[in-house]
């Protein structure tokens, strides 16, 4: 049963902070490994020539989520594992349980693949309890932190953030970790934390905070609690420990959470981050600024200082070539600074890169891994991001200390 963050992974924590502070951060084999797939050129051979370099950590290097690659997300292991690859800024996805305290999920009604809620007692608050694949059926579930109270979330432990919707049992629905992730710490590294833990943790870790507000999956107000009291308290949380404004980074999709911070906290609004979901929005096309509502200018004049939209809204590829979208240069001319999210969140380049590769396509099927960091220099260097999410931070350290970028 798991209380609080153990005395154990506190000591931990210290360590990754001293461990960073002393002797550099910890990088291991990917970024190289990463190097080694790039076509030779000018970029490559800059990047070979900071191998053997003391590197430190970045606020341009962004741990999302921690480092969920391999770690189960938003958990004291995972955002442990970020600091020792000198993620700069660590993430805590806030949301609300049942008794209106504030803990670190990915969504509100995200327990059913990303803890192991489904194999306790607690399966039975969930509001759609797990059903089995059935012919052309998947396997269904949703469980909530807003059904459940604190004390109760703490008795969870956090998993890779997956499902098997082809399962037949609650086992083989949890068993559903992509094939290039892994399991393997997953077993012993699941202490969940508050938002007020994450604050303590990443405080000792050395790092600065991005706290994102999650749209509730309950209606607002619940029970008294309305979306501004919601946007209130996250902010309070930080002014509680005494946490400076400049070294946090409030983010929101909805734009309304990030004028609220803007209005009624603007120290801490100054940073605020619009996350920008709009590719959702019916006739939103990021490479038609005329399709924008709002339009940068507009957000600009509504007091929005920074935008984050997602990688593949920034670039676009001309003759093989990755280059800036018109969403980007329209942000830049705005002056907004921007933010993007996610690196290392996809499989294998090589067919692909799905989701997030979607404008550069061509580039990734033909680059394979080796297009990461031709992606990661354009968005540095053309497009001029303030710092980048990623979920194995160690691919963005090694290119913001090559490159000169705190």
């Amino acid at each position: 049963m798991r209380h609080t963050i153990s005395a154990l992974l506190v000591l931990a924590a210290i360590g990754a902070a001293g461990t960073a502070q002393a002797d550099g951060v910890e990088l291991g084999p990917r970024p190289f490994f990463l190097i080694d797939q790039m076509r030779d050129g000018p970029l490559k051979s800059k990047l070979l020539s900071c191998a053997e370099r003391d590197f430190k950590p970045s606020l341009f290097s962004i741990g999302h989520r921690g480092a969920p690659m391999m770690f189960p997300e938003h958990t004291v292991e995972s955002n442990v594992a970020a600091a020792r690859m000198g993620a700069g800024i660590l993430e805590c996805d806030v949301t609300f349980t049942r008794d209106k305290e504030l803990v670190c999920r990915h969504a509100q009604n995200d327990l059913h693949t990303t803890t192991n809620i489904l194999a306790t007692p607690l399966a039975e608050t969930c509001t759609v309890p797990f059903t089995p694949a059935q012919g052309e059926e998947p396997a269904r579930a949703e469980c909530r932190t807003s059904e459940i109270t604190l004390a109760q979330f703490r008795t969870l432990t956090g998993k890779m953030d997956a499902a098997d919707r082809s399962a037949m049992t609650v086992e083989g629905y949890m068993d559903g970790t992509a094939n290039w992730r892994t399991d393997l710490y997953a077993a012993s590294a699941g202490t969940l934390m508050t938002h007020a833990e994450s604050i303590a943790l990443f405080r000792t870790l050395g790092a600065k905070f991005t706290p994102e507000l999650k749209s509730p999956a309950v209606e607002m107000p619940f029970e008294g609690f309305s979306q501004e009291d919601y946007a209130q308290k996250l902010i309070d949380e930080y002014k509680a420990a005494g946490v400076p404004p400049e070294d946090v980074w409030p983010q929101s999709f909805n734009l309304d959470d990030v004028l609220y911070w803007i209005r009624a906290e603007p120290d801490y609004g100054a940073q605020a981050v619009y996350l920008d979901g709009r590719y959702n929005v019916d006739g939103f096309d990021p490479m038609k600024p005329e399709t924008y509502e709002p339009s940068m200018a507009e957000l600009v004049e509504k007091g929005v200082n920074y935008i984050a939209p997602p990688t593949w809204m920034l670039v676009t590829h001309e003759d093989g070539r990755i280059v800036p979208s018109p969403y980007a240069r329209a942000a830049r001319e705005a002056g907004l600074k921007i933010i993007t999210w996610t690196l290392e969140r996809s499989g294998p380049l090589g067919t692909g890169g799905g989701w997030y590769y979607q404008s550069i396509e061509p580039v990734a099927k033909a680059q394979g891994d080796g297009a990461m960091y031709e992606l990661l220099h354009v968005l540095a260097q053309d497009v001029g991001i303030e710092g980048i999410f990623s979920d194995w931070p160690a691919t963005v350290t090694y290119y913001a200390n090559c490159m000169g970028l705190e």
